[in-house]
């Protein structure tokens, strides 16, 4: 069958059969407008503010703005994100080769149609499902598909799965299955159906905000009756008391501040060209303690030299001539490979046979008429040779060696042919990235374990690693000596810190085995070989410039290579998680104190203390603006399981100590202010002062460590809440009343009880969970050499 034309391809499209799959990096435009407006908290305010307006207080409704705010705040940052990630997605895209009636073209994936000739080299993420038409040495590895762990050589008539990577050669394919009918496809759909990608963050948020569901129920309804039926206020008043005692109860800045906080993440990390592929990924590498990195394109740069040609017999010319050869056969050849031909003429000999380079049998081969010549690790290729001493000599200066070799014997397959002959070592110059060593010490600073893992010699890599400063770097492990037993080569993967000559299938079962240990892994790359390993690992990191199928399964892709920029991601996630943990005690210790006043009340049959109006006062200035900038800034505490046992072991006794005070200061200024007009306002006053004098002792508690802007922040919000409460317009706007000394003498009595009574409930929550062998958020430090904390796979 020829390849297709122009009108055939058209007609094809028209049909459907195309390779377009739904792949989108972010929600559409429609889908954020509607999941940031419709929600179940916007829904409850709304209901609360038909409540308020039917009673013509429209004062007290003021709490409705939040349905705006949150709506807006978190379209225009989710809306900026999504421009961020649709951009760097661009940037991140790949294109195939396809061979049509015109002739050859470079396009994008999805237009790829049914009957396409497709070509695939090594690196490549095979695009579609097809019938293989011609090969070269072509090797794939399925095993991202079926598990199969040997990549295979399909010979010209098999069938080729979508989402397979080539690891080696090159071919051509004609496409079958294409779009939703791809395997690969079929795959991402089954699995779309049951899992998404993990995120501790929101599992622990969606479990606080469950529990807060079957409190809030039974709560409420509770409220709803003794303010209608147990007491004597007129139906209006009784109506602004049901909300002001619900309204607080609902947690409405928790889930804005996150998704706030990973918007802004995401913008963030796309100023530094990272695309992050799924948000929950930048929440895990917050959480990683080792950190596993390729030598090659990421310790390294990419690009090499030959620095020298040792002869070993024979005459330079015909050595040079012999390299050309082989490198001529890579259709996407590595950086040794681009070194050599970069360094030698093109060939004048034509080739009758070749095997093409792979990291699993690390030699490439091509067969001229009368000779065969291999280039590969010198250890593979010349077993037992005195040269095998100089390139170990060259290896400890960190340099990259290979061999060549010849024999008259001819290829067979994919296998090393016998009586081979020492021709040549070929040393490579690589250049250690500038940016790595404090890379690496920042790592090494959070507590973070290092470890190199390389298919390259174990001396090289030793030597790599110590330039850059990697702890322990001289006690390098040969891959060839990695045990079998899972128990012991989990020991060796927990101890060591430098592996050389490790094959793909070893880097990936050193990641599976630190993951079986608890230990959260990324591990970072740019090459075919690194595939297994970064999938098995919890994040895969890849440099831009690496192959497709790195960048394809990787979930951050470091579009410009720099290395620089991981630092910068570890940071952000920590900024998001730790700042999300700090600003939800804020939020729950506000539900936990309206739930327990709204129970106090409505047992002891009194009127909700506070109006609406007192509610959204002390919401903005306690907590919403605070937690607004509190959530975005910087904080290098390293991510923690436990973050629901946290969180509520920190707002439960703020909250116990908010009630008491609140609830004191208003039964003790009924008892002691008598009947009047006025009775209502200055009691209500009490219990408004008392309770925003311990809320602001939460929230300076909450910032802590107090730095000079911090502390800016807290004067300005301590400064705005005592204006509006001692000008005339405040007063009458807010209905507050802070002339009767009494008031003042009582709120004072009850705000101090309030203060003692949270710190002897905090000591009391920390020896409670301490003797249970918990942790319990105290004072967030946030600083720079926190040690880190094993999370749990």
């Amino acid at each position: 069958m020829e390849p297709l034309t122009s009108a055939q391809v058209a007609e094809r499209v028209r049909r459907g059969e195309v390779n377009r799959v739904e792949r989108v990096t972010s929600r559409s435009a429609r889908d954020i407008v509607v999941a940031n407006v419709f929600t179940r908290v916007n829904a409850i305010y709304f209901v609360l503010f038909c409540v308020v307006a039917s009673t013509g207080h429209w004062f007290d409704g003021l709490f409705g703005l939040l349905i705006v705010v949150n709506s807006a705040v978190g379209m225009v940052q989710e809306i900026r994100a999504k421009r961020t990630l649709d951009r760097l997605a661009i940037l991140n895209a790949t294109t195939v080769t396809v061979i049509r009636a015109e002739g050859t073209a470079q396009v994008d994936p999805a237009q790829i149609v049914v009957d396409d000739v497709v070509e695939v080299v090594a690196g490549d993420q095979v695009p579609v499902d097809g019938t293989l038409l011609t090969s070269t040495g072509l090797e794939v590895d399925e095993s991202l598909l079926t598990g199969e762990s040997e990549a295979l050589a399909p010979a010209p008539g098999a069938p080729l799965l979508s989402g397979s990577v080539v690891v080696a050669g090159s071919g051509r394919l004609r496409a079958t299955g294409v779009g939703e009918q791809a395997y690969a496809a079929q795959l991402a759909r089954e699995a779309a159906a049951y899992t998404t990608p993990s995120s501790g963050l929101r599992a622990g948020i969606d479990t606080i905000l469950r529990y807060l569901t079957w409190v809030l129920i039974p709560v409420g309804a509770l409220m709803i009756w003794n303010q209608l039926t147990r007491t004597d206020l007129p139906l209006s008043d009784a109506l602004r008391g049901m909300v002001a005692a619900l309204v607080p109860m609902v947690p409405e800045g928790l889930v804005l501040m996150t998704s706030v906080a990973m918007a802004v993440g995401v913008i963030r990390l796309g100023q530094r060209q990272c695309l992050v592929q799924d948000l929950p990924a930048m929440e895990a590498l917050a959480r990683v303690d080792v950190v596993c990195f390729d030598k090659t394109g990421t310790l390294t740069e990419d690009g090499m030299r030959i620095r020298e040609l040792v002869l070993l017999t024979g005459d330079e010319a015909n050595a040079l001539d012999a390299l050309a050869l082989i490198g001529a056969g890579e259709d996407r050849p590595n950086a040794s490979m681009r070194a050599i031909l970069e360094a030698t003429e093109p060939s004048t000999t034509s080739a009758v046979a070749r095997v093409p380079f792979s990291s699993a049998r690390r030699w490439a081969a091509a067969q001229s008429a009368e000779t065969t010549w291999l280039v590969g690790a010198p250890d593979v290729l010349l077993p037992d040779h005195p040269a095998l001493d100089r390139a170990a000599e060259e290896s400890g200066q960190g340099r990259r060696v290979l061999a060549l070799a010849r024999t008259a014997r001819p290829l067979d397959g994919m296998a090393l042919p016998d009586e081979l002959t020492a021709v040549a070592l070929v040393v490579l110059d690589q250049r250690v990235r500038p940016e790595a060593a404090d890379t690496l010490s920042f790592f090494h600073e959070q507590g973070v374990t290092l470890k190199v893992i390389s298919g390259d010699a174990p001396v090289a890599v030793g030597a790599v690693a110590t330039q850059v400063g990697l702890p322990h770097a001289e006690a390098t492990v040969d891959g060839r000596d990695l045990p079998q037993d899972a128990t012991e080569l989990g020991a060796v993967a927990d101890s060591a810190s430098v592996f050389g000559r490790v094959r793909p299938d070893q880097k990936r079962e050193l990641v599976r085995a630190l993951t079986a240990q608890g230990r959260t892994v990324a591990m970072t790359g740019d090459g075919v070989n690194d595939v297994l390993a970064m999938k098995e690992a919890d994040v895969g990191v890849a440099m831009g410039s690496g192959s497709p199928a790195a960048r394809a399964v990787a979930r951050l892709v470091l579009l410009d290579s720099s290395f620089a920029t991981l630092p910068h991601v570890v940071a952000e996630g920590r900024r998001v998680v730790a700042n999300i943990e700090r600003v939800a005690t804020l939020f729950l210790s506000k539900t936990v104190y309206s739930v327990l006043l709204a129970l106090v009340v409505a047992v002891t049959a009194l009127p909700f203390p506070l109006l609406p109006r007192h509610i959204t006062l002390i919401a903005w200035f306690t907590i919403g603006i605070p937690a607004a900038v509190l959530a975005l800034a910087p904080n290098r505490e390293p991510a923690r399981d436990g973050f629901v046992g946290r969180v509520l072991t920190a707002a439960i006794p703020g909250g116990v100590a908010v009630a008491v005070s609140a609830y004191g200061a208003y039964a003790g200024a009924r008892s002691m202010i008598g009947t009047g007009s006025s009775f209502t306002v200055r009691t209500s006053t009490a219990a408004f002062l008392a309770l925003v004098v311990v809320a602001f002792d939460i929230l300076i508690d909450v910032a802590r460590p107090l730095q000079a802007w911090k502390v800016a922040l807290l004067v300005a919000m301590i400064g705005a809440m005592t204006a509006v409460v001692a000008i005339p317009l405040g007063q009458r706007l807010f209905q507050l009343d802070p002339t009767d000394g009494r008031v003042l003498a009582i709120a004072g009595v009850a705000a101090a009880v309030g203060l003692v009574l949270r710190r002897l409930l905090r000591v009391a929550v920390r020896a409670v969970v301490d003797r249970r062998g918990g942790t319990v958020v105290g004072r967030r430090g946030g600083q720079a050499g926190s040690p880190s904390v094993r999370g749990a796979r």
